[in-house]
Protein backbone atom coordinates (compact mmCIF):
# COMPACT_ATOMS: atom_id res chain seq x y z
CA UNK A 1 0.00 0.00 0.00
CA UNK A 2 1.19 3.52 -0.82
CA UNK A 3 0.58 6.85 0.87
CA UNK A 4 1.52 10.29 -0.51
CA UNK A 5 2.74 13.27 1.54
CA UNK A 6 4.42 16.56 0.67
CA UNK A 7 7.72 17.71 2.17
CA UNK A 8 8.36 21.48 2.27
CA UNK A 9 5.67 21.80 -0.45
CA UNK A 10 8.36 20.97 -3.05
CA UNK A 11 8.83 17.20 -2.72
CA UNK A 12 6.62 14.14 -2.81
CA UNK A 13 7.19 11.54 -0.09
CA UNK A 14 5.86 8.07 -0.94
CA UNK A 15 5.63 5.56 1.89
CA UNK A 16 5.25 1.93 0.83
CA UNK A 17 4.00 -0.85 3.10
CA UNK A 18 4.61 -4.24 1.51
CA UNK A 19 4.76 -4.51 -2.29
CA UNK A 20 3.28 -2.03 -4.74
CA UNK A 21 3.80 -0.15 -8.02
CA UNK A 22 4.13 3.59 -8.59
CA UNK A 23 4.18 5.59 -11.82
CA UNK A 24 6.16 8.85 -11.88
CA UNK A 25 7.55 11.41 -14.29
CA UNK A 26 10.78 9.94 -15.67
CA UNK A 27 13.84 11.18 -13.78
CA UNK A 28 11.88 12.62 -10.83
CA UNK A 29 13.36 10.30 -8.13
CA UNK A 30 15.66 12.19 -5.77
CA UNK A 31 16.15 9.93 -2.69
CA UNK A 32 15.00 6.82 -0.87
CA UNK A 33 15.54 4.76 2.26
CA UNK A 34 14.70 1.26 3.48
CA UNK A 35 16.03 -1.42 5.79
CA UNK A 36 18.64 -3.77 4.29
CA UNK A 37 19.45 -3.84 0.58
CA UNK A 38 17.59 -1.44 -1.70
CA UNK A 39 14.20 -3.01 -2.41
CA UNK A 40 12.88 -0.81 -5.22
CA UNK A 41 13.78 -0.48 -8.89
CA UNK A 42 12.98 1.76 -11.85
CA UNK A 43 11.88 0.85 -15.37
CA UNK A 44 11.02 3.11 -18.28
CA UNK A 45 7.40 2.82 -19.40
CA UNK A 46 7.64 2.29 -23.16
CA UNK A 47 3.98 2.73 -24.13
CA UNK A 48 1.76 3.34 -21.12
CA UNK A 49 0.69 2.12 -17.68
CA UNK A 50 -2.24 0.06 -19.00
CA UNK A 51 -2.17 -3.66 -18.24
CA UNK A 52 -3.01 -4.66 -21.81
CA UNK A 53 -0.24 -4.22 -24.39
CA UNK A 54 -2.78 -3.30 -27.06
CA UNK A 55 -4.34 -0.62 -24.87
CA UNK A 56 -0.90 0.68 -23.92
CA UNK A 57 0.21 1.03 -27.55
CA UNK A 58 -3.05 2.71 -28.54
CA UNK A 59 -2.84 5.04 -25.55
CA UNK A 60 0.74 5.97 -26.44
CA UNK A 61 -0.29 6.79 -30.00
CA UNK A 62 -3.20 8.97 -28.84
CA UNK A 63 -0.97 10.85 -26.39
CA UNK A 64 1.62 11.57 -29.07
CA UNK A 65 -0.97 12.78 -31.56
CA UNK A 66 -2.66 15.06 -29.02
CA UNK A 67 0.55 16.41 -27.45
CA UNK A 68 -0.33 14.84 -24.09
CA UNK A 69 2.62 12.46 -24.09
CA UNK A 70 4.76 12.32 -20.94
CA UNK A 71 7.87 10.20 -20.26
CA UNK A 72 6.90 7.88 -17.40
CA UNK A 73 8.84 5.45 -15.27
CA UNK A 74 7.50 2.52 -13.29
CA UNK A 75 8.77 2.14 -9.72
CA UNK A 76 8.49 -1.44 -8.43
CA UNK A 77 8.49 -1.36 -4.62
CA UNK A 78 9.27 -4.75 -3.10
CA UNK A 79 8.98 -4.05 0.60
CA UNK A 80 8.66 -1.29 3.17
CA UNK A 81 10.39 1.88 1.98
CA UNK A 82 10.22 5.66 1.72
CA UNK A 83 11.08 7.36 -1.58
CA UNK A 84 11.09 11.02 -2.63
CA UNK A 85 10.29 12.70 -5.95
CA UNK A 86 10.49 16.27 -7.25
CA UNK A 87 10.77 18.29 -10.45
CA UNK A 88 13.00 21.39 -10.63
CA UNK A 89 11.69 22.89 -7.40
CA UNK A 90 8.06 23.02 -8.50
CA UNK A 91 5.36 22.89 -5.86
CA UNK A 92 3.66 19.53 -5.33
CA UNK A 93 -0.08 19.10 -4.76
CA UNK A 94 -1.54 15.73 -3.69
CA UNK A 95 -5.07 14.53 -4.36
CA UNK A 96 -6.57 11.31 -3.00
CA UNK A 97 -9.34 10.37 -5.44
CA UNK A 98 -12.55 8.83 -4.15
CA UNK A 99 -14.33 6.06 -6.03
CA UNK A 100 -15.72 7.41 -9.29
CA UNK A 101 -13.73 10.64 -9.20
CA UNK A 102 -11.78 11.75 -12.27
CA UNK A 103 -8.86 14.18 -12.29
CA UNK A 104 -8.24 15.95 -15.61
CA UNK A 105 -4.74 17.38 -15.87
CA UNK A 106 -2.20 18.75 -18.31
CA UNK A 107 0.38 16.00 -18.88
CA UNK A 108 3.26 18.34 -18.08
CA UNK A 109 1.83 18.77 -14.56
CA UNK A 110 1.78 15.07 -13.66
CA UNK A 111 4.42 14.05 -11.11
CA UNK A 112 3.18 10.64 -9.90
CA UNK A 113 0.16 8.39 -9.48
CA UNK A 114 -0.62 4.97 -8.02
CA UNK A 115 -1.73 1.89 -9.94
CA UNK A 116 -5.26 2.33 -8.54
CA UNK A 117 -5.67 5.13 -11.12
CA UNK A 118 -6.73 4.48 -14.72
CA UNK A 119 -4.65 6.74 -16.98
CA UNK A 120 -5.99 7.84 -20.36
CA UNK A 121 -6.35 10.81 -22.73
CA UNK A 122 -9.74 12.36 -23.46
CA UNK A 123 -10.65 14.86 -26.16
CA UNK A 124 -12.35 17.96 -24.76
CA UNK A 125 -12.33 20.14 -27.88
CA UNK A 126 -11.99 23.45 -26.09
CA UNK A 127 -8.31 24.32 -26.35
CA UNK A 128 -8.20 26.35 -29.57
CA UNK A 129 -7.67 29.65 -27.77
CA UNK A 130 -4.77 28.78 -25.52
CA UNK A 131 -1.68 26.71 -24.92
CA UNK A 132 -3.93 23.93 -23.63
CA UNK A 133 -4.57 21.41 -26.33
CA UNK A 134 -7.74 19.78 -27.58
CA UNK A 135 -7.17 16.87 -25.21
CA UNK A 136 -6.46 16.35 -21.55
CA UNK A 137 -4.93 13.52 -19.54
CA UNK A 138 -7.34 11.86 -17.11
CA UNK A 139 -6.78 9.76 -14.00
CA UNK A 140 -9.83 7.93 -12.70
CA UNK A 141 -10.00 6.11 -9.37
CA UNK A 142 -10.65 2.38 -9.68
CA UNK A 143 -9.44 1.44 -6.21
CA UNK A 144 -9.20 2.84 -2.66
CA UNK A 145 -5.51 3.78 -3.01
CA UNK A 146 -5.89 6.23 -5.92
CA UNK A 147 -3.35 8.97 -5.24
CA UNK A 148 -2.20 11.62 -7.73
CA UNK A 149 0.58 14.18 -7.28
CA UNK A 150 0.61 17.17 -9.63
CA UNK A 151 3.13 19.98 -10.18
CA UNK A 152 2.58 23.73 -9.92
CA UNK A 153 4.76 26.71 -10.89
CA UNK A 154 4.45 28.43 -7.53
CA UNK A 155 2.10 27.86 -4.63
CA UNK A 156 -1.34 27.14 -6.16
CA UNK A 157 -4.85 27.99 -5.05
CA UNK A 158 -7.77 25.56 -4.87
CA UNK A 159 -11.26 26.64 -5.94
CA UNK A 160 -14.28 24.44 -5.27
CA UNK A 161 -18.02 24.84 -5.79
CA UNK A 162 -18.95 21.43 -4.38
CA UNK A 163 -20.84 23.11 -1.52
CA UNK A 164 -21.45 26.64 -2.76
CA UNK A 165 -22.44 25.74 -6.35
CA UNK A 166 -20.86 29.02 -7.44
CA UNK A 167 -19.59 29.64 -10.96
CA UNK A 168 -15.81 29.13 -11.24
CA UNK A 169 -13.91 31.03 -13.92
CA UNK A 170 -10.17 30.56 -14.59
CA UNK A 171 -7.52 31.41 -17.16
CA UNK A 172 -6.90 28.25 -19.27
CA UNK A 173 -3.16 28.94 -19.27
CA UNK A 174 -3.04 28.92 -15.45
CA UNK A 175 -5.22 25.89 -14.68
CA UNK A 176 -3.37 22.75 -13.57
CA UNK A 177 -6.23 20.28 -13.16
CA UNK A 178 -9.84 19.83 -12.18
CA UNK A 179 -11.54 17.05 -10.22
CA UNK A 180 -15.14 15.88 -10.27
CA UNK A 181 -17.37 12.82 -10.20
CA UNK A 182 -16.67 11.71 -13.74
CA UNK A 183 -15.47 14.06 -16.49
CA UNK A 184 -16.77 17.58 -15.87
CA UNK A 185 -15.18 19.60 -18.64
CA UNK A 186 -15.40 23.39 -18.64
CA UNK A 187 -17.11 25.65 -21.09
CA UNK A 188 -14.99 28.21 -22.92
CA UNK A 189 -16.19 31.81 -22.96
CA UNK A 190 -14.55 34.15 -25.46
CA UNK A 191 -14.74 37.94 -25.51
CA UNK A 192 -13.28 38.84 -28.89
CA UNK A 193 -14.32 42.17 -30.42
CA UNK A 194 -12.95 44.81 -32.77
CA UNK A 195 -10.72 46.06 -29.92
CA UNK A 196 -8.88 42.74 -30.01
CA UNK A 197 -7.75 43.39 -33.57
CA UNK A 198 -6.36 46.87 -32.87
CA UNK A 199 -4.36 45.79 -29.85
CA UNK A 200 -6.79 47.17 -27.25
CA UNK A 201 -7.90 43.88 -25.71
CA UNK A 202 -7.74 43.35 -21.95
CA UNK A 203 -5.50 40.30 -22.32
CA UNK A 204 -8.23 38.11 -20.80
CA UNK A 205 -10.27 37.34 -23.91
CA UNK A 206 -11.11 33.77 -22.98
CA UNK A 207 -11.76 31.78 -19.82
CA UNK A 208 -12.74 28.32 -18.63
CA UNK A 209 -16.05 28.29 -16.77
CA UNK A 210 -17.76 25.71 -14.59
CA UNK A 211 -21.34 26.48 -13.55
CA UNK A 212 -23.21 25.53 -10.39
CA UNK A 213 -24.62 22.38 -11.95
CA UNK A 214 -21.05 21.03 -12.22
CA UNK A 215 -19.60 20.10 -8.83
CA UNK A 216 -15.88 20.57 -9.39
CA UNK A 217 -12.59 21.38 -7.64
CA UNK A 218 -10.06 23.36 -9.71
CA UNK A 219 -6.36 23.84 -8.93
CA UNK A 220 -4.77 26.99 -10.41
CA UNK A 221 -1.11 27.99 -10.44
CA UNK A 222 0.18 31.60 -10.12
CA UNK A 223 1.84 31.35 -13.52
CA UNK A 224 0.56 31.25 -17.09
CA UNK A 225 1.78 29.00 -19.88
CA UNK A 226 3.23 30.76 -22.89
CA UNK A 227 1.92 30.10 -26.35
CA UNK A 228 -1.48 29.65 -27.94
CA UNK A 229 -3.20 32.05 -30.30
CA UNK A 230 -2.49 35.74 -29.85
CA UNK A 231 -4.91 37.87 -31.84
CA UNK A 232 -4.16 41.54 -32.40
CA UNK A 233 -2.60 44.28 -34.54
CA UNK A 234 0.26 46.66 -33.73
Amino acid sequence: MLTFETVNELMLKVTCSGRDVLYTKAGSFIAGENAGAKNYRFDKVLFGPQNSLGQAVLGSLVRRVTGENIPLMKVELNGDSVTYYANYGQHVVIYHLSAGETLSVESENILAFTQDCDYSVRFIGVGVFSQKGLATSTLTARGPNAYVAVLSDGNPIVLSNVRSRDTICVDPDAVICWVGSGPCDPQVTADVSWKTFIGQASGESYQFEWHGSQAVTVIVQPSERRGGIRVGMD
